[in-house]
């Protein structure tokens, strides 16, 4: 089985992507939403994010607001956090892999997939980005978003075009959705003939 890693900065369209590939019959580990799944109602990550972080749990789970407030722009609070989170992360990681071991290939959602040095690990990277002002204006969209904030993560983050640069298959989704979804395509066949599914 070949892993290969599906990463992009905040706002490029990944989680979109990851979708079509799923459409598509691609396994898609989903690191984002385990997180979220973690941290959700009744979470495992709940106790301890509460322990280190008094106040930014409830009965909904985190509070990503609070929780966000917190971390960002306090790497020492951030990578306290982390150290929470990736290793959790990593064991559902471990497990989806067992799970899909049959299949030609999978794919791993990895938003700091670059940052972690995970590019090391995969078979080859999936990028996918879009044009600065569409990134721009879908990230400012989201509730709870600063120009601010969306300044701090874009520097935790490694530069689009440097991703693109060290990228195996670029996908852009700052066009039509039906030509994303035509990009996604010709990658599970490119992936498909590359593996001899």
């Amino acid at each position: 089985m070949k892993i290969y890693g599906l990463t992009g900065s905040i706002g490029m369209g990944k989680s979109a992507v990851a979708r079509m590939l799923r459409r598509e019959g691609v396994p898609v580990f989903d690191a984002d939403a385990e997180v979220h799944r973690l941290q959700g109602p009744g979470g495992d990550l709940i106790p301890a994010i509460e322990a280190r972080f008094p106040g930014t749990t409830g009965p909904a789970g985190v509070d990503r607001v609070k929780l966000g407030a917190a971390v960002f722009g306090h790497p020492h609070e951030l990578k306290a956090l982390e150290a929470i989170v990736h290793p959790v992360v990593a064991q559902r990681r471990v497990v989806f892999l067992r799970r899909h071991r049959a299949r030609a290939f999978v794919v791993l959602d990895i938003p700091l997939l670059f940052e972690k040095h995970h590019d090391r690990k995969v078979a080859g990277v999936i990028v996918v980005t879009a044009p600065a002002w569409k990134q721009r204006k879908r990230v400012l969209a989201r509730p709870g978003m600063t120009v601010a904030k969306f300044r701090r993560i874009l520097h935790l983050q490694t530069p689009d075009a440097e991703k693109r640069r060290r990228a195996d298959h670029v996908i852009n989704s700052g066009t039509t959705f039906a030509s994303t979804r035509a990009q996604v395509r010709r990658l599970v066949a490119c992936l498909e003939a590359k593996t001899g599914r």
